[in-house]
């Protein structure tokens, strides 16, 4: 950690704000729903981005980063903008094994997404060193379903109740909802070309 410079521990903020929202979750299911967890696991997200926005934009400031930055960006981006998201499905009732298993398809798509930007950024870069598009959308972008999943709870529309209902699907079950998670995975490892600001 003696290499670190301001802009890791801003990263290190971020994941640490991804962590949280899980430990949010997991104390709403373990205590009885309470409404403080939920709007914790919320709160956190945003958190997260703005922090994730910050590392880069005070790296640039200070013209210093560490040899660590890049992955410790995208290890703190799956757990908050990947596996974060996916256990807040979990937790407001996409429980289904269906359900269970496109959620793990979306966190699988956020870490592919990421290693193929770490691999490809020098070439993309073209030797300036600063990437010029994104191919697939950002991870962050998962905070569209965190939105989505916000505004379900805040109107009450959470467990079976979950908006679009629940459908037997051969041997389970599956909410309709949970195709966001696979619409987002979907454009996360695209080709889709997206200018990086």
């Amino acid at each position: 950690m003696r290499s670190f410079v301001a802009a890791d521990f801003l990263t290190l903020g971020n994941a640490s704000c991804g962590t949280g929202a899980i430990f949010f979750c997991l104390n709403y299911l373990e205590a009885g729903h309470s409404a403080f967890f939920l709007f914790g696991a919320f709160a956190l997200l945003p958190l997260a981005l703005l922090l994730d926005v910050a590392d880069g934009a005070v790296a640039r400031r200070l013209r210093r980063s560490s040899p660590y930055g890049a992955d410790l960006d995208s290890l703190a981006d799956v757990v908050s903008f990947g596996v974060a998201p996916a256990v807040l499905g979990f937790t407001l009732g996409l429980r289904g094994v269906w359900d269970a298993a496109v959620l793990c398809v979306f966190v699988c798509c956020g870490v592919s997404r990421l290693a193929r930007f770490n691999v490809t950024a020098a070439a993309l870069s073209e030797g300036t060193g600063k990437v010029k598009y994104y191919e697939g959308t950002p991870i962050p972008t998962s905070l569209a379903i965190v939105l989505v999943l916000a505004i379900a709870w805040w109107y009450g529309a959470i467990g079976d109740g979950l908006w679009f209902g629940r459908y037997e699907l051969g041997p389970a079950h599956v909410h309709p909802l949970v195709a966001l998670y696979a619409i987002s995975g979907a454009a996360m490892v695209s080709r889709v070309r997206i200018p990086k600001p």
